[in-house]
């Protein structure tokens, strides 16, 4: 189906408007509020079915996805490589062509190859959505970043974010690089130089090269994970010097000239880039990021699925 208001499919931000943006985070706050009531659940997408493809490992956005169907009431499928048969050779486009003839609506994707959603939806008919691929993107956790920062500050124009620490490895950090660059803030990242792009001056971010000094400028800060599992040694000398050098800590946040949001996309490594009283603290949003990871999932899929934006709040039944 080809959504009159996103398209066929949702691969990434790079490629969206500010208008579909904001159109994305808009559709979402109605959504906010299935998640708090006793019966969770709506009868916007009774009928369809959607299958989670998650050929890496994944918790949280895993089950934000399904919980997202399911609380549209869709009919989930949950596929993962261990195994199915692609732990015997067949293909991802074989995989997704042979579920997609059992009539499927809509494949969400996670994969280690960076391209591999917009690989797979050039091939097949249901809608994809890219739940992270390689290195790429991943642009639900963007909106849910940036749904986040919006509920905080009220505005996303003129806000200052800095991503920090493993940028190299991180396709949260793209989204979130070409997302809030799109709808006005500010954005730099911070980290060893080891772990930043090659071509980090063309994507137009600030670039600090200590934490103290992105401490300093920003109104927000996104701490990625150090993603271990992708290197292949060499990229820091040890834990114990990026924590002192890169990570977090309630000291340095303490020198800041004003409060700032702390924001992780998780899993955390907790005494690596960020210090668990910085984790857990006052300022800290982690869990409202989990929490609209939900909604989010929930207004992409409405509005793949043809929804129409201005009856979202009459779609919750």
């Amino acid at each position: 189906m080809n959504s009159p208001h996103l398209g066929k499919d949702l691969l990434g931000l790079e490629e969206l408007t500010a208008a579909k943006i904001q159109l994305l985070l808009d559709t979402a706050e109605p959504f906010k509020e299935i998640s708090l009531r006793a019966i969770k659940k709506v009868p916007t997408l009774r009928g369809a079915t959607i299958v989670n493809l998650f050929f890496e490992p994944s918790t949280r956005t895993r089950i934000s996805f399904e919980f997202a169907e399911k609380r549209l009431s869709a009919d989930t499928v949950n596929v993962a490589s261990a195994g199915s048969s692609v732990s015997k050779g067949e293909t991802l486009v074989d995989t997704a062509r042979n579920l997609e003839a059992m009539k499927i609506d809509m494949v969400v994707v996670r994969h280690a190859a960076s391209g591999a959603a917009r690989f797979l939806a050039q091939r097949i008919e249901s809608n994809v959505i890219n739940a992270g691929d390689g290195t790429h993107e991943h642009p639900t956790q963007g909106l849910l970043d940036m749904l986040t920062l919006r509920d905080h500050f009220k505005r996303l124009e003129g806000l200052r974010v800095c991503i920090c620490g493993d940028v190299l490895h991180s396709r949260v950090a793209r989204s979130n690089i070409w997302g809030l660059q799109k709808m006005g803030a500010e954005v730099a990242i911070c980290g060893p130089r080891s772990l930043l792009p090659n071509h980090v001056e063309s994507l137009g971010v600030h670039v600090f090269r200590r934490i103290e000094e992105a401490i300093e400028w920003a109104d927000a800060l996104n701490i990625l994970r150090l993603q271990l599992e992708r290197m292949q040694g060499g990229y820091i000398p040890s834990l114990r010097e990026y924590n002192r050098v890169f990570g977090v800590t309630r000291e340095k946040l303490e020198r800041a000239p004003r409060d700032i949001l702390i924001m992780h996309p998780g899993p955390m490594n907790r005494g690596v880039e960020i210090d668990s009283d910085v984790a857990d603290g006052p300022h800290s949003v982690i869990l409202d990021q989990v929490t609209n990871g939900v909604a989010v999932r929930m207004a992409v899929l409405y509005l793949l699925a043809g929804g129409n934006p201005a009856l979202a709040e009459a779609a919750k039944g």
